[in-house]
């Protein structure tokens, strides 16, 4: 891998930078590293948090389990709410940087509340706001990552990205178990901690990622000057939900569906295996090792085979998790396996999916195209959560996990069929044709 120390942004045109032509070609701009470093430093924040938050409810402030869900719920679920918004906005106004630290910001402040908070009131008002500072953070920083990044290594740019954001999600849990392992009643010297590292995420940010405006990502003529006489085209809401991105929403949605929680495949394992019992609080960490190991490998296949066919494929991954953890194999094979495997389904789909939708969208709508994929997403597994919960309790764990397995191998061929002509897209929509084109000519 190699890494550029200048931005390589695309052309207007939708044609690579000239610093991203041979060699270059196979360069990740800076900006993509900063906002790396952006993520990794927020999510070690989060994690940090997330990792001792049941705990700090249930043990230190005495509240109920029926609380937690509740708080759980919201952790789950609030973010996806305004990711369209937050996507639209940076497309509206052309202000991805600034609209993702507003996000970056809002989730800082709901740090330091965190220091505060004693009860349910307050602690839904401080997972709220982190949760709404994510969910407009979110398309704004990926459409900074795709405007940073020539089309044909977009998949390995996003590779890179969530491979730094994942180091962060695994250090985070790391250094809450650290704290806790000296200062066994810690818990707001973590929270003290996670302050700091999203602090410093947010001023990295502001300093170091440039503002990427679509239309000053100008062309240029052998003359060096910049080539603005191409006209800026409208906003138009029909190319994030027709043409082929509808082909995408509606298979995220059906796929999103069977997509359970990851605590639920922990607590199948920790039910059957002394190995998951007692590491279960380190689960976490080694799915985000395997997701940290698989990201680059896994986008750079998806900018060589097709976005679509890598997206479908880290589905059939997580059917190899939900057979493995049914399967009545009480060892540390089973476990490890799970955690490779659930890895490898997040790396072939978290920015898989990202990139795919930025390919079927207009250079106008990116933000929103992204944003709404992702809620799709959000709002499909928080549905899958709840439903399985009650699945749980109605039949159990094992034979919950197969059903759904059974269910997921009907719907990756159904998926596949709906994302056919998505299968092989190699080049972005507004290099590919205008988005009025005919549905199935714009998305082969």
């Amino acid at each position: 891998m190699y890494i550029s120390l200048s931005n390589t942004p695309e052309h207007r045109d939708g044609s690579p930078h000239p610093a991203t032509r041979g060699r270059g070609a196979r360069t990740v701009s800076s900006t993509v590293i900063s906002l790396g470093i952006v993520s990794l430093l927020t999510d070690v924040s989060s994690e940090s948090v997330a990792a001792i938050l049941p705990l700090y409810i249930t043990g230190v402030l005495g509240l109920s389990t029926i609380v937690f869900g509740f708080l759980d719920g919201l952790n789950q679920g609030v973010s996806a709410l305004v990711r369209i918004g937050g996507g639209f906005m940076s497309d509206r106004y052309d202000q991805p940087k600034w609209v993702a630290f507003t996000g970056y910001a809002l989730a800082a402040v709901a740090r330091a509340g965190l220091l505060f908070a004693s009860g349910a009131a307050t602690l839904t008002a401080v997972i709220t706001a982190d949760r709404i500072g994510k969910g407009i953070r979110t398309a704004p920083r990926d459409a900074l990552i795709c405007a940073a990044s020539a089309p044909e290594i977009l998949g390995r740019s996003f590779g890179v990205h969530r491979t730094l954001d994942n180091l962060g999600a695994a250090v985070g849990p790391l250094l809450a178990f650290f704290i806790l392992l000296l200062i066994p009643d810690g818990f707001h010297t973590v929270f003290v901690a996670s302050l700091a590292f999203a602090v410093i995420g947010v001023v990295v940010l502001g300093v170091l990622v440039p503002n990427l405006h679509r239309w000053t990502q100008a062309s240029t003529g052998p003359t060096g000057a910049a080539d603005s006489a191409q006209p800026k085209r409208r906003f138009d809401w029909a190319t994030v939900t027709a043409g082929p991105m509808r082909r995408v929403l509606a298979a995220a949605g059906i796929l999103g569906l069977l997509t359970v929680g990851d605590g639920f495949v922990y607590l199948v394992l920790q039910a059957r295996s002394d190995f998951a019992a007692l590491w279960f609080p380190l689960m976490y960490v080694g799915t985000n090792v395997a997701f940290l190991a698989l990201a680059i490998p896994l986008g750079r296949l998806s900018d060589r085979i097709g976005r679509a066919r890598v997206y479908v494929f880290g589905h059939v991954s997580l059917l190899a998790v939900y057979l493995v953890a049914a399967m009545p194999v009480a060892d540390v094979a089973a476990t490890v396996a799970c955690l490779i495997l659930l890895g490898a389904f997040y790396a072939s789909t978290d920015g898989v999916l990202a990139a795919l939708a930025s390919q079927l969208t207009s250079r106008e709508t990116r933000g929103t195209g992204i944003a709404a994929a992702q809620t799709v997403v959000a709002l499909t597994r928080f549905a899958a959560a709840a439903g399985f919960g009650l699945l749980w309790h109605a039949v159990g764990p094992e034979t919950s996990m197969f059903i759904v397995a059974g269910l997921l191998v009907v719907a990756i061929p159904l998926a596949t069929a709906i994302l056919w002509p998505c299968l092989s897209i190699a080049r972005p929509l507004d290099e590919a044709a205008h988005p009025d084109d005919d549905e199935e000519g714009s998305g082969s």
